[in-house]
């Protein structure tokens, strides 16, 4: 007959603290996974110009709207945005946000196509005059187009 091996207190113990780390790690590596997915970084112009993301990478991008490019067609929009420094091609399916115009600072959500142009899923205007996203706003900055307590770029007159 061989004797049954009953597992001692403390060993069960141990088992079950090596299970609990095990599945905590497991879950927080699905947690890190489904962020890392869904993470989008902010680039500006200059700085997709330098880093070259990989086409399909989905990223924000943001600058002002250049000053007469826009183009609109059949549901369609392109334009160019820049930092001062770099400028880029957009192009946009779908109607633009009332605040939309030229000289502006937007924030597009997308991704780089093979050719070089951004395909954005969604652009974002400022809600009114005074407000500029912080990332556009360095941006400019570093660029020199725009300096603290000088109006905004794009920023009607008064």
């Amino acid at each position: 007959m061989v004797p049954s091996r009953r597992l001692k207190p403390k060993h069960r113990r141990l088992i079950m603290i090596g299970l609990s780390l095990a599945t905590l790690a497991v879950a927080a590596f699905l947690i890190l996974r489904a962020l890392d997915e869904n993470l989008v970084f902010f680039y500006s112009p200059t700085m997709v110009a330098e880093k070259k993301p990989a086409p399909e990478q989905r990223f924000r991008i943001g600058g002002l709207v250049e000053e007469g490019s826009v183009q609109r067609r059949e549901g369609r929009a392109s334009f160019r945005l820049t930092d001062g420094a770099h400028t880029i091609g957009i192009v946009y399916a779908g109607a633009l946000p009332d605040l939309f115009r030229e000289g502006q600072g937007i924030v597009a959500n997308g991704a780089l196509d093979r050719a070089g142009v951004f395909v954005a899923s969604e652009v974002l205007a400022k809600h009114d005059e005074n407000y500029m996203p912080p990332e556009i706003a360095e941006a400019l900055k570093k660029s020199g187009r725009w300096k603290e307590g000088e109006p905004a770029p794009g920023t009607p007159k008064k």
